[in-house]
């Protein structure tokens, strides 16, 4: 039986270009919310089954957000994310984002994501079926 408990954190790793560098010579801001998102999308879609990414989609609600060393041009990042917990409509994920050569954190973030049903948009529970898929029993 494979082990569901690698489901529960997802990481990948990057390099930072050009386009994500702004005047001060670091990583903007806003990258760094784009990347929070693109890891929880990432992870949604390399865990979630097809008839569930078909009947659910996810709209944040809230991003707490702590910056705490700038990351460089041509830097390699970590990024790890994982669900901290799933109550009613919302759940709240960490990501977090380190410098990959000596493992600095850089960036912490705890966001507040809504499940939709994706045909009326409306918010809906978050069933125990998608619980499963990312937090242990």
């Amino acid at each position: 039986m494979p082990d569901k408990t690698q489901n529960y954190k997802h990481s990948y790793s990057f390099k930072v270009k050009p386009e994500h560098i702004d005047q001060l010579d670091h990583v903007n801001n806003v990258v760094y919310v784009q990347w929070i998102q693109d890891a929880a999308v990432s992870h949604w879609n390399s865990v979630a089954p097809e008839n569930i990414k078909d009947k659910y989609v996810w709209v944040i609600v809230r991003h707490e957000i702590d910056y705490n060393h700038p990351a460089k041009l041509d830097q390699e990042l970590l990024i790890n994310t994982h669900v901290l917990n799933a109550k009613g409509v919302s759940s709240v994920r960490k990501v977090k984002i380190y410098r990959k050569t000596d493992m600095k954190l850089l960036v912490e973030s705890q966001t507040t994501w809504c499940m939709m049903d994706s045909r009326s948009f409306r918010p809906t529970r978050i069933t125990d079926e998608v619980k499963r898929l990312f937090l242990p029993d």
